[in-house]
C-alpha cells in the first residue's frame, strides 16, 4: 500500500461506531493519532504519511461526535470516560499492542486520560498544544492557572477560558452561531498564530461580553480558508462533515466537567504518568502556551519523564507546522528509544 494514501475503515461495537483512517504497514509499530475540536482524522495526514514512510502503522479515528463516527444526541455521552472507552475498544480491535499515542487539543486530553487510566496501552504519549492535567482539562483546573497580568480577575474572571464558560451557560446559542455558516466558522477558526497575540487578551476571553463568539452578527464573517493549513480537498471534507452533523456534538465535549473530574480522580497514582511524555508547545498559541505562565506546572509535577519542545506556531500545529511537528516527534522517539 502506498504510504501517501489514507485507507478508510469502520469498527463497530454495541456501544459505539468509529470511522478511522490508516497509513503504513499493518505489521509496523502502532502510532495512534487523536484529533481535537473542531477537527477530523484527516488533520493528521502530513504526520501519518511521514511516519508511515518510516515504517509505522498510523491510525487516526474520527472521535466521538465527528465525521463518520457515532454522534450521540445526549450531551452527557461526551464524557472523557466514554471517549477513552471508544479508544480502548479500537485499540483492542487493532491488536492491543502498546502504542505511541499522539493527541492534539481535546485529543491531547483523551490521550493523557487514556495513559493515566490504562498505562499498559502505551509506550509513550505525545501531547500537542494542550498540556496534561492530572485533575483533567476542566474549568476548576484551568481558571486558577490564568495569567492575571493579562486577564485581571475583575474584568476577566475566567481568563481565556471565557468561551468554555459560555458553552456551559449558553450552549444552544453558542452552537447556533457556529452552525449559521459552518464553512465560514471553520475557516475563521483555522488561522495561523500571531507572535503579537501572546501578550494580548485572546478573543476567546471576550465571548460572554460580546454575547457570542461572533458578537451581534451571531454568525461567522465571510472567511476564505487558509490553503497553507488544510489542503483544499481535506478542508472540503471537513466542511461536509460539519454540514452533516453541525457543531453540537463537538461542543458537547465542554459540558461534562463534573463527570470528567470524577473520572480523573479514579486514575491510579493520582494521575501521575511514569511513561515517556512529549509536550509540543505552540509559542504563538494565546490559549494554551505554557511559556511565561503557570499552565504547564501541573504537567511538570505529574510526569516523571517529560520532554517539552516548542514550535513557532499557534494552536493548529498539525496543519500549521506540519514538517516541524514530525521532526519534533521523531527526535523524541529516537532519544527515548521508542522506535
Amino acid at each position: 500500500m502506498s504510504t501517501s494514501t489514507l485507507t478508510s475503515h469502520i469498527f463497530s461495537t454495541p456501544r459505539h461506531t468509529t470511522h478511522y483512517v490508516t497509513s503504513g504497514p499493518a505489521e509496523g509499530p502502532l502510532m495512534m493519532f487523536l484529533h481535537g475540536w473542531p477537527q477530523l482524522s484527516l488533520i493528521w495526514r502530513p504526520q501519518m504519511q511521514a511516519f508511515a514512510a518510516q515504517g509505522w502503522y498510523c491510525v487516526a479515528p474520527d472521535m466521538r461526535g465527528y465525521g463518520g463516527s457515532s454522534v450521540p444526541a445526549d450531551t452527557h455521552a461526551y464524557t472523557l470516560e466514554n471517549i477513552v472507552a471508544d479508544m480502548a475498544e479500537l485499540h483492542d480491535h487493532l491488536g492491543g499492542m502498546p502504542a505511541i499515542w499522539v493527541g492534539h487539543d481535546w485529543g491531547s486530553v483523551v490521550a493523557g486520560e487514556l495513559v493515566a487510566h490504562e498505562p499498559q496501552r502505551s509506550r509513550g504519549v505525545v501531547l500537542i498544544s494542550v498540556p496534561y492535567f492530572p485533575t483533567t482539562n476542566a474549568l476548576p483546573t484551568l481558571v486558577p492557572l490564568v495569567d492575571r497580568t493579562i486577564y485581571p480577575a475583575d474584568e476577566y474572571p475566567d481568563g481565556q477560558w471565557d468561551y468554555y464558560r459560555y458553552y456551559n451557560a449558553h450552549f444552544a446559542s453558542a452552537v447556533a452561531d457556529l452552525d449559521a455558516d459552518k464553512a465560514a466558522s471553520l475557516a475563521s477558526i483555522y488561522r495561523r498564530g500571531d507572535p503579537a497575540s501572546i501578550t494580548k487578551v485572546a478573543s476567546n476571553a471576550q465571548v460572554t461580553s460580546k454575547g457570542g463568539r461572533f458578537g451581534e452578527a451571531h454568525r461567522a464573517p465571510p472567511t476564505q480558508p487558509d490553503p497553507a493549513l488544510w489542503p483544499q480537498t481535506d478542508f472540503a471534507a471537513l466542511v461536509r462533515s460539519f454540514e452533516q452533523h453541525g457543531f453540537r456534538a463537538p461542543c458537547a465535549w465542554y459540558l461534562n466537567d463534573d463527570a470528567n473530574i470524577e473520572y480523573a480522580d479514579r486514575a491510579p497514582n493520582g494521575g501521575r504518568l511514569s511513561l515517556p511524555v512529549l509536550f509540543v508547545n505552540g509559542d504563538y498559541d494565546p490559549m494554551n502556551t505554557i511559556k511565561g505562565n503557570q499552565l504547564g506546572e501541573p504537567m511538570r509535577a505529574a510526569c516523571a519523564d517529560l520532554t517539552v519542545t516548542s514550535l513557532s506556531g499557534g494552536h493548529w500545529l498539525p496543519v500549521e507546522c506540519k514538517a516541524e511537528l514530525v521532526e519534533a516527534i521523531s527526535t523524541w522517539l529516537h532519544r527515548r528509544n521508542l522506535r
